[in-house]
């Protein structure tokens, strides 16, 4: 859903959503009020939502929805950051807006929406699972793990003690993994939040190895690593 006052943005933010292949604009609206009367009614994943607009503003609006989308603020005042840091939005986005900053956007919600969605690990899987390697059952401990590796049709499992190799999917490994101490870094990576030593530039590093974070999910993973953890002056 678009919530803006001005037909111009309104316009331009249908135009990126048009050009974006997971986004559908599902409602566009003028006014919070519009938007206040269609949100029960219909369903919304994320909402580019104005700041400043008549009557109701945007941060007002958010407060009053008892289960409100993922939102993404769309303002010309930048003063109004820390409101949205403080109401959880997923990004904040300056006017004009250019489309590389709205794709950026865009993919971080979409990344959030996605772990959301994930099923939760099974409650009585007691803190292990078994894989098939080396021509047997291997039982794999959570709290052994240091990252899982996707490596075209198997699944590269590397551990305190050594590493496995199995025949499996990534996504089923992802999935099965509890997302509180796990976090997918890149398409082909999935470490443990606890192993991670230190991180340099693009990588991760947990002990010798070197593991590189996507491009595109690199501010939801420093964002995921650091939250509550990173004291600084």
């Amino acid at each position: 859903m678009i919530v803006d006052d001005e037909p111009l943005a309104r316009k331009g933010l249908q135009e990126y959503c048009a050009d974006v292949d997971f986004l559908e604009v599902a409602a566009v609206c003028d006014s919070p009020v519009k938007a206040v009367q269609l949100l029960p009614t219909t369903q919304i994943h994320l909402l580019f939502l104005d700041i400043q607009m008549p009557r109701i503003n945007g941060p007002d609006l958010l407060r009053s929805l008892p289960q409100p989308p993922l939102v993404i603020f769309t303002t010309a005042f930048p003063e109004y950051a820390l409101q949205g840091f403080e109401l959880d939005v997923i990004d904040y986005l300056l006017k004009p807006i250019a489309f590389e900053r709205f794709l950026k956007a865009a993919l971080k919600a979409r990344s959030y929406y996605e772990l959301l969605q994930r099923p939760a690990a099974p409650a009585d899987n007691a803190g292990y699972f078994f894989i098939k390697c080396d021509n047997g059952l291997e039982r794999i401990c959570f709290e052994d793990i240091l990252y899982a590796e996707a490596l075209q049709n198997y699944v590269v499992l590397h551990t305190l003690q050594r590493k496995y190799i199995t025949y499996l999917t990534f996504k089923a490994v992802e999935d099965y993994l509890p997302t509180l101490h796990f976090l997918r870094v890149h398409k082909s990576y999935i470490v443990a939040l606890s192993k991670i030593d230190r991180i340099a530039g693009s990588d991760i590093i947990i002990g010798p190895h070197y593991i590189p974070i996507s491009r595109h999910l690199k501010e939801e993973v420093m964002e995921r690593i650091l939250k509550n953890k990173y004291l600084k002056r």
